[in-house]
């Protein structure tokens, strides 16, 4: 629900693409930034008898949100006074370092390239927030092999010691092999769905690939329908057999 015109909710999502701040954060008192909150209890919920601590964000394709959803559920969780990180593993086409700020000259590859590097060295505090980030670093030749090194399961590892939450911002699934990698890796997958963007068949397909994987899919984030003409709406969802047809 942004609470704007659909005109209004267009140009939202250029912005977007550009690289665009915390909704959360700019509107904390908007219906969109209370459905954030709302998404976030539900995935707590879903936690209740498992310990989810790595969180895998994706989509079957582009331009459904996921890059949004995973940094402003970041921001929600980091309300609650929990110590939480952003990982841009999006390895191919990164946004983080653009949406915050941040720079990008070493992220998450110079961690898996170098391990002598200290990740403390190379995270990096969102201005005005206390929510942590690591950005995606030198996009590498080879994305899926790192992310499928023993070096990735260690440095997840790693990170789990030092924060309560990590959200990694994956790829599409249909496209690459790399959210399939990290979602076999992570302790839950929230799938962003959006409406009149992506396509049955790819959501059909992406539930497939990452049940191949045996993915621990936490739930789907269902936006972008119009409940009326100045609202918009973002829901979440368990995942299900005819949700997927």
């Amino acid at each position: 629900m942004f609470g704007a015109s659909k005109k209004k909710i267009k140009k939202l999502d250029s912005q977007q693409r550009k690289g665009l701040s915390l909704i959360s954060r700019l509107r904390p008192k908007s219906v969109i930034a209370e459905q954030y909150r709302t998404i976030r209890t539900n995935i707590q919920f879903s936690m209740v008898d498992r310990d989810v601590k790595s969180i895998v964000v994706t989509s079957s394709g582009p331009w459904e949100g996921k890059s949004t959803t995973s940094a402003n559920l970041a921001s929600v969780f980091s309300d609650q006074g929990k110590r939480v990180l952003l990982v841009d593993a999006d390895l191919r086409k990164p946004t983080v370092q653009r949406t915050f700020g941040l720079s990008n000259v070493e992220g998450l590859t110079t961690l898996l390239s170098s391990p002598d590097k200290a990740a403390t060295e190379i995270i990096q505090q969102i201005v005005g927030t206390d929510l942590h980030a690591l950005t995606s670093g030198p996009i590498p030749p080879n994305p899926s092999e790192l992310l499928n090194s023993n070096r990735m399961n260690a440095l997840m590892k790693q990170l789990e010691e030092m924060y309560d939450i990590i959200i990694y911002d994956m790829p599409p699934v249909t496209s690459v092999t790399d959210a399939q990698i990290m979602a076999s890796k992570a302790d839950g997958v929230v799938f962003v769905v959006r409406y009149g963007v992506s396509q049955k068949a790819s959501v059909s397909n992406a539930k497939e690939l990452l049940e191949m994987v045996n993915a621990n899919i936490l739930g789907v984030v269902f936006n972008g329908v119009e409940k009326r003409s100045d609202q918009a709406y973002y829901g979440y969802g368990y995942t299900s057999e005819e949700g997927a047809k």
